[in-house]
């Protein structure tokens, strides 16, 4: 169980706001799988004030997936401020803010990671969220800038002072962005130097990894980004089927949220590209993925994935 503020949670395993791939029904799936908390896509706070459409289509939820946090990204205080009066029209359980993406296009405009190397700033957005949010506040970083600036301790006690519930913790730098291995060591560093919850993130590929690093650091939760793509058992201690009709039990069950939550015709790159990170290291795979790709609707790739499910063989 994770507790943070008032909102507790099944288990200790949270999915990651993914984007492009932290949808609702995503979401949902992993929910059924054994997460206990589940967050959004990050949200721009400028999207938001705008009220742009593929913004706010962003907050669709559903009781189901109870609790969700939802993250917010930007950079400038004020329309980060006005951003959660709206973020809370839509009910979150709590709300995330982004100090760890270090993907160029957030962090040219000074969000995400970038924050990090400006931590008054910081301290501003996270002062003026807190103030304005009727749900407990969290807050995603990394363990620094760089090497040479390794700054997530100082950096912690600073969101924990500005009235955060919780913080989750990146093991990695922002120069490093998703490359090399994710340093556990700093986020016991960070457990050991706060008081509200902490959870750990990065380099967890299975359940087992999960229960090993908060045996190591203390960390009161674990957050699963890239290994639960394709792989939404990685919040279960059973672990990943390895037969492929019990995969193609647990595709099926996404590609019916999908239909049910999403525009599914719309959205066809991005549920292909979902269905087949789920053959990875499956024999045959990349004929699999290529016929997964090759389908031109929504339809043709839920009747290939029915007509491999009634064969024996393991190759669609």
């Amino acid at each position: 169980m994770l507790r943070i503020g008032k909102i507790e949670t099944q288990t200790p395993f949270v999915l990651a706001p993914l984007a492009g791939y932290s949808d609702l029904a995503f979401r949902l799936l992993c929910r059924s799988y054994g997460a206990g908390l589940v967050v959004s896509e990050m949200i721009s706070c400028h999207g938001l004030y705008y009220r742009q459409p593929k913004t706010i289509a962003m907050l669709a939820s559903h009781p189901d997936e109870r609790p969700v946090s939802f993250q917010l990204f930007g950079a400038d205080p004020e329309y980060m401020a006005e951003a959660v009066e709206i973020l809370t029209e839509y009910s979150p359980d709590l709300i995330d803010i982004n100090m760890g993406c270090p993907v160029k296009k957030v962090t040219k405009r000074g969000a995400g990671a970038a924050l990090m190397s400006e931590p008054f700033l910081a301290e501003t957005i996270t002062k003026r969220i807190v103030q304005k949010s009727p749900v407990p506040v969290t807050v995603k970083i990394r363990s620094g800038c760089n090497n040479d600036q390794i700054n997530c301790v100082e950096f912690a006690k600073m969101i924990e002072a500005s009235g955060a519930s919780g913080i989750t913790v990146h093991g990695r730098t922002w120069a490093q962005g998703f490359t090399g291995l994710a340093d556990w060591s700093i986020i016991e560093q960070v457990k050991n130097n706060v008081s509200i919850p902490v959870i750990g993130n990065g380099d967890i590929l299975c359940y087992e990894d999960g229960l090993e690093m908060m045996r190591r650091t203390g960390c009161d939760g674990v957050m699963i980004g890239r290994g639960a793509l394709g792989n939404p058992w990685v919040f279960h201690k059973k672990g990943k089927p390895a037969l492929l009709p019990e995969i193609i039990i647990g595709v099926r069950q996404h590609l019916k949220l999908m239909e049910a939550h999403l525009p599914v015709d719309r959205m066809l790159g991005v549920i292909k590209n979902h269905i087949g990170r789920y053959f990875k290291a499956i024999p045959g795979a990349s004929a699999i993925r290529k016929n997964i790709y090759g389908c031109n609707c929504f339809s043709d790739l839920k009747q290939l994935i029915d007509m491999h499910g009634l064969s024996d063989k393991h190759r669609i």
